[in-house]
């Protein structure tokens, strides 16, 4: 996830973090990337100033990369970014937040409860794909 710094010696400069993502249970996707966060995490606070990010997802699994065991970062592998807003998600949507991050991520189950940990959810407003 790119967002820009809100906080600090960069503020304003873009500013990148990998977070964990799911886009629901396995047997549910939405398309829509939900996240399970913490203020702990600067990403977090700066997302909670300027909530426009990007997200920019690899081809790792896909058929190209995996049948000819293609690096995942190589051009050939295609990549797919979307850009839109982070938004806390909604009480309403909770269970189902919780339900796909730890379907996808059950190692979460044992995190630090002190992190205080919330969900967050992107509303995509663009998608760029590029595929070579």
């Amino acid at each position: 996830v790119a967002s820009r710094a809100a906080h600090g010696k960069i503020r304003g400069m873009p500013y990148g973090n990998c977070l964990l993502i799911s886009d629901g249970p396995v047997n549910n996707s939405t398309g829509i990337p939900f996240f399970y966060v913490t203020l702990k995490d600067n990403t977090v606070a700066d997302l909670l100033k300027d909530p426009v990010a990007s997200l920019t997802l690899p081809e790792a699994d896909g058929n190209f990369c995996r049948k000819n065991v293609v690096d995942p970062e190589d051009p050939r592998c295609a990549r797919l970014t979307l850009i839109g807003q982070m938004v806390t998600v909604p009480p309403e949507e909770t269970e189902f937040a919780k339900q796909a991050m730890f379907s996808r991520h059950p190692v979460i189950r044992k995190w630090p409860r002190s992190y205080e940990w919330f969900f967050m959810k992107m509303n995509i407003e663009h998608v760029w794909l590029q595929s070579w």
